[in-house]
């Protein structure tokens, strides 16, 4: 209708760390209107802030410990409707591979995280009714796949950081 805003669909733009170490994957294990669920470390980009900077936080408050990202694995969007409320949201979601240090002294899981935990392909892959999303599957796939893409692929203008910086 003529003169009326338009309303325009946007996902909600996610970031998760694929972070495997001698045969294992640090998953979460969080709280959900589901129960408890499993994810890669993970969360929402905030404002003023770029992928890379949002996995390397997310991690940190979800797990204690510093990301030190290496390569994008890959750019997954996927809808999920969640029955407990019946909400339909769709994710844009960056996944990096990296390496993370010891668990920080002090450090306090951020909420709803319950515990970290470190499980083997296997066990993952036995745990798939517990996925809080499809997509920890598939980037633990395309990790094994050897799908490996620069940092530098995902580009954060100025502009972002401070909004009197044009083009």
């Amino acid at each position: 209708m003529e003169g009326m805003p338009v309303q325009r669909w946007s996902p909600n733009v996610t970031v998760a760390a694929l972070i495997h170490q001698d045969g294992r994957w640090l998953l979460v294990e969080e709280r959900t209107p589901e129960g408890l669920m499993l994810n890669n470390p993970a969360g929402h980009l905030d404002p003023a802030e770029s992928p890379l900077q949002a996995v390397v936080r997310e991690t940190r408050e979800e797990t204690g410990r510093i990301f030190t990202p290496e390569a994008l694995v890959g750019v997954y969007l996927g809808r999920f409707q969640r029955p407990a409320t019946g909400d339909d949201v769709t994710y844009l979601r960056f996944a990096f591979c990296g390496t993370v240090g010891e668990r920080l002294p002090g450090s306090v899981l951020d909420t709803p995280v319950e515990r970290t935990l470190w499980m083997t392909a296997a066990e993952v892959a036995a745990e798939a009714t517990r996925h809080r999303s499809p997509l920890l599957a598939r980037g633990i796939a395309d990790f094994d796949a050897g799908c490996r893409y620069p940092l530098d692929l995902v580009v954060t203008h100025p502009s972002v950081f401070n909004p009197e910086i044009k083009g």
